[in-house]
């Protein structure tokens, strides 16, 4: 995602920034739900951690700090009814999104019950062509406030079960989209393991979905699923605006989010990717398309969109931007 400047010469995008900023390290037991292995178990010294990559620019690289902004965001709106199963939230930096991914979070963590996993699908912004969805190498994910622990064994399941995933770290390395949704994960779900998944709008991503689904119904864990997307991205920085330039042309952006969006509240996780890729409204077509399989899977019949925004309309009172570039979010929970 790519924070809009007022002039288009100085968009700021993840691709430009070098600074790998470390945070503390911390480390817990394990535990084992089912077979299950969802906390690191190596000793310290034999932990792979990976690094976290955007600490410092897209959220805040101190504990302190990121436990502050994180608690701020993380809160619920109401449902309908029924148990939720999954999520969509944006990834941007939490100055444009952060409130918004976090509204979904709780909300998501308030109705969900009993959670041991969340699988995060995550948007694919790596320049690599893949057929596959990567799965990570590491045992844990360094995060400012603790490591946040991977389903390790899970994820070499995923890894057994076919040509729909493969380990490659050169997809969770630099990306931001799980990453940034780690500290909110944590806060809302203390003592749950993570499953990053990057995965490609390719149109098996609903098997990468409903795979993950039944491997979490084989080892009896109690899973959400959040599919990390932001919508349009907008405007001349992104050599998009079929609209026109102005506020009439962000109108039609979310317009075109809505678009997608119907898609969602309907459940059609077929439809996905043939939509983002047509209309380029989405940058994690995949992920949208592999979560909403995996909740179907768990009995999810419908999807409520909480809030509805873009960066413009976010950024208005902290950073104000002109009218011309901007990206769409959206909150949505998925209900059983």
């Amino acid at each position: 995602m790519r924070v809009a400047a007022k002039d288009a010469s100085t968009v700021v995008t993840y691709r430009t920034i070098s600074r790998n900023t470390v945070a503390p390290r911390f480390f817990r037991l394990s535990i084992t739900i089912a077979g299950i292995i969802v906390h690191c178990m190596a000793p310290a010294s034999q932990q792979r951690v990976r690094r976290a990559a955007v600490a410092g620019m897209f959220y805040p690289a101190g504990a302190e700090a990121c436990r502050a902004q994180a608690s701020e965001f993380l809160k619920t709106k109401e449902l309908t009814g029924g148990r939720a199963i999954g999520a969509i939230v944006p990834h941007a930096g939490w100055i444009c999104s952060g409130a918004i991914a976090g509204e979904a979070i709780a909300t998501l963590a308030r109705f969900a019950g009993t959670v041991d996993l969340v699988v995060v699908f995550g948007a694919v912004h790596t320049p690599v062509r893949v057929n596959y969805a990567a799965l990570d190498e590491h045992d844990c994910w360094e995060s400012p406030l603790q490591l946040a622990n991977v389903a390790t064994e899970l994820n070499q399941a995923a890894a057994a079960s076919g040509s729909l995933f493969e380990v490659d770290a050169r997809l969770h390395e630099r990306e931001h989209a799980v990453e940034v949704e780690v500290p909110l994960i944590q806060l809302a779900w203390p003592n749950a393991a993570v499953l990053p998944i990057e995965t490609p709008a390719a149109e098996f991503a609903t098997d990468v979905g409903e795979t993950i689904a039944k491997l979490c119904e084989r080892e009896k864990l109690n899973a959400v699923f959040i599919a990390s997307s932001d919508l349009t991205h907008y405007g001349p920085a992104y050599q998009f605006n079929p609209g026109g330039i102005g506020e009439q042309g962000l109108n039609w952006a979310k317009d075109n989010d809505r678009s997608l969006l119907s898609l969602v509240t309907d459940m059609r996780a077929e439809s996905i990717v043939q939509e983002t890729k047509q209309q380029q409204n989405a940058c994690g077509g995949g992920a949208i398309a592999a979560m909403l399989s995996a909740c179907r899977y768990f009995g999810g019949r419908r999807a409520e969109i909480l809030s509805h925004r873009n960066s413009y309309e976010t950024l208005k009172h902290v950073a104000p931007q002109d009218p011309v570039n901007a990206v769409g979010y959206a909150s949505v929970v998925v209900v059983a």
